[in-house]
């Protein structure tokens, strides 16, 4: 596959063509998820977990509670079985704090390997660290911060910027830990963490940076702010919250009731006890290390455990390329005309003077990869399907304004530049600058689309330029057929978007 601006995927973007599921044996719950294979952007196709609180009383009696170990087997002996029903091909196992802090921990983890019939990893933490930061890497493009990721039993902190990572360091602050050491008195609890924290080296470091929050009770507590703000798009990879909000939130996480909070429903029973504690923490973190944004990751150790399988080649590709490659590869009418529609895009920018930064670029480089996964709905609805289905996909790499983008972009594509019916929410996601590139784009490939029909070829022959200030489609040789009035009255359309005067020309 054809390299573009560096972005382009490996000639394969498969490593694997077998199902590839990882276990992590937790210090609150026990979870499985099954990815479809092993890429750089790897699907989910299963995910369950289990809460079984292997790490409660660890602290203070030293030992995994005998009720918890029953109920985490009992949920190792299903998920092995689902494993081989679903046709896993490689099954990686791992177990965080409560097992490793446990005086019975070995004999728990070598209960674990029978039932599973594969090794454990029993991770150190700075091994778990390592991989909440790789975890990081794999989702978030050119990441900038400090990791942190936050469990029932231990909180990990790594550095990390662009494609290095720091040494990686744990503390016991996870929620079941600090519930258990502080005697169930969050006072005490903001104490120990505070004592813990306060000069830690790496918050230090993360004044004006990027705090990447990892871990089911802070995705917990982002998800509450959603609900609590309205907030359009209920994905939780990459929903950014600035820290002076982040620090009012989790002050009113201890001020009231959780039951009283917006939809306090949507966390679970055994998850919600915990939520204070990882205010606690947070609030901690924002205060020493004033951090610019909390990010909340999706992506941690299991997907850093993935990355790291990864060979070089595969690592250095583009998460949100990647993606948007496959999908392209599975439901374009023609592949290649996706990265053909990248060339003449490219062409197009480069005459008009518009100015586009390197974001920008990635992100059209990836709707055009997008641009007709929609084709076998009714016309009617392709554009709703499109913007649905992008605005929501499991894509990594893309914060949420970029997702509007990808989204509008391909809505405007199907629908033209009718916003009617288009959900002003999701508009509210994108900058005024960003709206005014993805209705450009839009036009842009509805000109393309009825001049090429989908399919690779066309396009190559019929470069679109801003030449002496006029918007020029050349139809060259045999093309010249095509130019008819459909095509002028959409390339028009696109001419007003940038204020230039169109022509079509042949030979």
């Amino acid at each position: 596959m054809s390299d573009v601006h560096g972005e382009g995927v490996p000639s394969t973007c498969l490593v694997t063509g077998e199902p590839v599921a990882v276990i992590d044996i937790g210090s609150n719950s026990v979870r499985l998820v099954v990815y479809e294979r092993l890429t750089r952007s790897p699907t989910p196709i299963f995910n369950e977990k289990a809460s079984c609180g292997l790490g409660r009383e660890v602290a203070t009696t030293g030992r995994l509670n005998a009720d918890a170990v029953e109920k985490a087997l009992t949920t190792l002996r299903r998920f092995r079985v689902l494993c081989d029903r679903m046709g896993v091909g490689k099954l990686y196992v791992l177990a965080t704090a409560a097992a490793r802090d446990a005086s019975n921990g070995p004999e728990f983890v070598k209960a674990c390997a029978d039932i599973c019939r594969t090794d454990v990893e029993l991770l150190s933490g700075k091994r778990e660290a390592q991989l909440s930061a790789l975890g990081v890497l794999s989702g978030v493009h050119r990441a900038n911060g400090v990791v942190g990721d936050l469990g029932g039993g231990s909180l990990e902190l790594a550095d990390v910027h662009g494609h290095r990572i720091g040494s990686g360091v744990t503390f016991p602050l996870g929620g079941l830990a600090l519930q258990d050491t502080s005697g169930r008195s969050l006072k005490k609890a903001e104490k120990i963490v505070k004592e813990t924290l306060a000069k830690e080296p790496h918050l230090q470091h993360l004044k004006g940076r990027t705090f990447y929050a990892v871990g089911g009770t802070w995705r917990a507590l982002a998800r509450l702010h959603m609900f609590q703000r309205g907030y359009p798009l209920h994905v939780m990879h990459g929903y950014v919250i600035p820290a002076k909000e982040a620090l009012e939130f989790v002050r009113l996480l201890r001020r009231v009731p959780v039951d009283t909070l917006s939809r306090i429903e949507t966390v679970s029973d055994t998850r919600r006890p915990l939520l204070a504690y990882g205010a606690v923490v947070l609030e901690t973190i924002i205060r020493i290390g004033k951090p610019s944004s909390i990010y909340l990751s999706a992506q941690g150790v299991r997907e850093g455990l993935l990355y790291e399988l990864l060979d070089d080649e595969h690592r250095q590709a583009d998460p949100l390329i990647t993606a948007s490659a496959e999908l392209n590869e599975i439901r374009s009418r023609s592949p290649a005309h996706g990265w053909e529609l990248i060339e003449w895009t490219d062409r197009f920018m480069a005459s008009s003077g518009i100015d586009e930064t390197v974001e920008e670029m990635h992100l059209r480089h990836a709707a055009c990869l997008l641009a007709d996964i929609s084709w076998r709905a009714h016309p009617d609805y392709r554009g709703e399907q499109s913007l649905n289905l992008i605005a929501h996909a499991a894509f990594i790499g893309v914060d949420h304004p970029g997702r509007a983008f990808l989204a509008l972009a391909i809505y405007y594509r199907h629908m033209g530049l009718v916003d009617e019916d288009l959900s002003p929410r999701i508009r509210e996601l994108v900058s005024a600058r960003l709206l005014d590139r993805a209705r450009i784009l839009g036009a842009a490939m509805r000109v393309g689309y009825i001049l090429s029909a989908a399919m690779p070829g066309t396009l190559p022959l019929a470069p679109l330029t801003v030449d002496k200030g006029r918007l020029l489609l050349q139809l060259k040789g045999d093309l010249a057929p095509l130019g008819s009035e459909r095509i002028a009255n959409r390339l028009k359309t696109l001419s007003r978007l940038i204020g230039r005067e169109s022509v079509v020309v042949t030979d």
